[in-house]
């Protein structure tokens, strides 16, 4: 895997993947960028949801589950001094549809986080995790 960030400006940064997305980085005002992009630390927790959320869908979908509408939201405490690591992360999956069964968004949850998701495993080995989910009727 490989990518590329470059510098455009203040701190302003582009990031490219491989695959040729680019994604905009910026720092918030008040650490002396303009807001124009994502934080990198925000890029880590949306990679972690982004990662657990593609196992569950397909895991889901592969049980012939009628979701809806799915969404994982993340929550990041950080430590006060440097380097301002995550010290916990919180995850709660939402999971909206027709007939949904708990026990396989259950099962689907703890798929991701036991064997398929990477970045839980790698996340995991930094801080604490703790993960819920709701499922809603449509």
């Amino acid at each position: 895997m490989d990518a590329k960030v470059t510098w455009k400006s203040g701190m302003a940064f582009t990031g490219l993947s491989k695959s040729a997305i680019e994604i905009p980085l910026d720092a918030s005002p008040d650490h002396g960028g303009n807001g124009e992009g994502a934080a990198p630390m925000e890029l880590m927790l949306m990679g972690l949801g982004g990662c657990t959320a593609m196992d569950v869908i397909s895991i889901l979908e592969k049980k012939r589950q009628q979701v809806t509408h799915f969404e994982i939201v993340l929550h990041a405490d950080r430590a006060e001094d440097h380097p301002r690591v995550f010290t916990r992360v919180t995850l709660e999956y939402v999971i909206t549809g027709h007939n949904i069964d708990p026990a396989a968004v259950a099962r689907a949850v703890e798929l991701s986080e036991t064997k398929y998701c990477s970045g839980i495993a790698m996340m995991r080995k930094a801080t604490e995790l703790s993960t819920s989910y709701r499922v809603v009727e449509a």
